[in-house]
């Protein structure tokens, strides 16, 4: 299989590939490919929406489930390991089943358990329910995706994929303002119960419009193998992020058998499928510079910026005294600059070279993280909304460039395998980024915490004021320095993001380095696309 890899990439689809698989029939015009396209988005949307919609709403449930909200982002990595986890399936999955049942049947089990999800009575459950959800939700995206450059003509790839980013652009920004509007009027169930009507929707027109439309299938053998590996090495890499921050890390044992448990499944996964006839996961792909610098670029950039937008939302609610409606409102401009762009990218992304507007993405990303590190406790809510309308800009300019990076040079047959792939280092690293976010965020309050409460000496003239004023008006001693701890809280907390929004900056500038390690392309990725030296 690798040495497919390095003779097939960069020549169209074989002759005698079956008349009825998409890429032998001609694209979609009229109200079938409006109808396709609406029936794909939806369903993309309704899955992305999925891994922000909860954000805004984990101190509701934490609360209403009798636990912290530091467990209650659990909720957000259970969906996301998992779904990372059942994303590189996609390619075995659709050989087996086909590319149009297996996208039907995923959406309607997404629904399903989106039900269930609004159901549970417990955080165990929900998190059960979470997992299957996230599981079953894994081939959507990559499917989608596929469908839709099948859907259009090859000269129109990158608006396709522009129609494709812009529902993963406005999920997340729809999903805190919609969790944190349906969280406060209504209850959190609901923001899993109105899946059940898209869901169902995307599903009906999308058998109507592909059904004919459906790719061969063949019989071909599962690596069981390989899947438990990467079951054994995400799973136990998801655990150790979220419980090391309660067991001091690596002074306990339970975190240095994790550790031991992630390498040694993760190498020998690596070495089982490099070998493997049949392999689970097309490392092969990596054989290809911009499908890896690409992947690359996505899996650091989507880290950051996810694990960011999570943490915004919760100290915006813990330690600004915000709701979740309106933690979502700040977070939602950031869809109005991506809604105007987006288009426009799609459409001159075959004419620019696409690392050139990855190079804009990042820079816009490292000024607003810069702009953030900036904040304080007494931001307005119009300093909070300025950067991250800019941030809009920065979101347009990511995913399209970097996907037509990650499929050029794939002929379509390898597109499922290459987005199943791509989108698992995307979603994989959204969840690693969630943990690693609040764990540092938590970590630095600690540090800042102390080096705070060192000043608030009897000598301080501030902190006696503050005293004094308290006591005068008749605040107990208890009380007063319980408030003053509080403001030593949201002090620390605020800082300790500062931290973490200037480093995600940083990380930023060094990635534009990075973007340019990739060859510059010809022609628009997608269906057989070329890019200059692709291996």
């Amino acid at each position: 299989m690798a040495g497919s890899a390095t003779t097939t990439a960069d020549r169209p689809p074989p002759v005698s590939a079956p008349a009825r698989a998409p890429a032998a029939l001609p694209p979609l015009s009229g109200s079938q490919l409006a109808i396709g396209t609406l029936a794909l988005s939806l369903a993309t949307f309704m899955n992305v929406l999925d891994t922000s919609i909860a954000n805004v709403s984990i101190p509701a449930i934490a609360g209403d489930l009798g636990v912290s909200p530091d467990q209650g982002t659990w909720v957000i990595t259970s969906f996301g390991v998992a779904n990372a986890i059942s994303l590189p399936l996609t390619g075995w999955l659709t050989r087996r089943f086909g590319q149009v049942r297996l996208f039907i049947a995923s959406t309607v089990l997404f629904v399903i358990a989106s039900f269930l999800c609004g159901l549970a009575p417990s955080l165990s459950a929900l998190i059960l329910f979470r997992v299957l959800q996230g599981a079953v939700a894994g081939p959507m995206i990559p499917l989608s995706q596929s469908l839709l450059l099948a859907s259009y003509p090859k000269e129109r790839a990158g608006m396709a994929l522009a129609m494709w980013a812009m529902t993963t652009l406005v999920a997340p920004v729809a999903g805190p303002v919609l969790g944190g509007w349906i969280t406060d009027n209504i209850s959190w169930p609901w923001i899993f119960y109105i899946n059940v009507p898209v869901g169902i929707g995307a599903a009906l027109a999308t058998w109507a419009i592909y059904h004919r439309r459906e790719t061969p299938t063949a019989r071909v053998p599962v690596d069981a193998v390989g899947l438990g590996l990467l079951v054994i090495w995400v799973g136990a890499l998801q655990i150790l992020l979220d419980k090391g921050k309660d067991l001091d890390w690596f002074n306990s044992g339970t975190i240095i058998a994790l550790a031991c448990v992630v390498v040694v499944a993760f190498l020998t996964f690596l070495v089982w499928e490099l070998t493997e006839e049949h392999p689970i996961v097309d490392l092969s792909l990596f054989g290809l510079r911009n499908f890896t610098v690409a992947t690359v670029a996505l899996l650091f950039g989507y880290g950051l910026y996810f694990g960011n937008v999570v943490l915004i939302p919760l100290w915006l609610q813990q330690y600004m005294g915000y709701t979740a409606t309106l933690a979502g409102v700040v977070l939602a401009p950031v869809g109005l600059l991506a809604l105007l762009i987006t288009p426009f990218i799609g459409r001159i992304v075959h004419r620019v070279d696409p690392r050139l507007i990855v190079t804009v993405s990042f820079a816009v990303f490292a000024l607003v993280f810069f702009m953030r590190a900036g904040f304080n406790t007494n931001a307005t809510i119009g300093t909070l909304l300025v950067p991250t309308l800019i941030q809009g800009a920065g979101a347009a300019t990511f995913f399209i460039p970097l996907l037509t990076l990650t499929l050029s040079g794939l002929p379509p047959e390898r597109i499922p395998a290459a987005s199943g792939l791509s989108n698992f280092a995307r979603i994989t690293a959204g969840s690693f980024g969630t943990s690693i976010t609040t764990t540092l965020w938590d970590r630095r309050a600690t540090l800042h915490h102390a080096q705070l409460i060192e000043r608030l000496t009897s000598g301080n003239p501030a902190a006696a004021q503050t005293l004094a004023g308290l006591h005068a008006g008749g605040m107990p001693q208890d009380q007063s320095y319980a408030l003053l701890n509080s403001l030593v809280d949201a002090q620390a907390y605020m800082l300790s993001a500062n931290d973490i929004f200037y480093v995600s900056g940083l990380i930023f500038i060094a990635m534009i380095a990075l973007v340019w390690l990739a060859h510059p392309m010809h022609s628009p990725a997608g269906g057989g696309a070329s890019a200059s030296g692709a291996h």
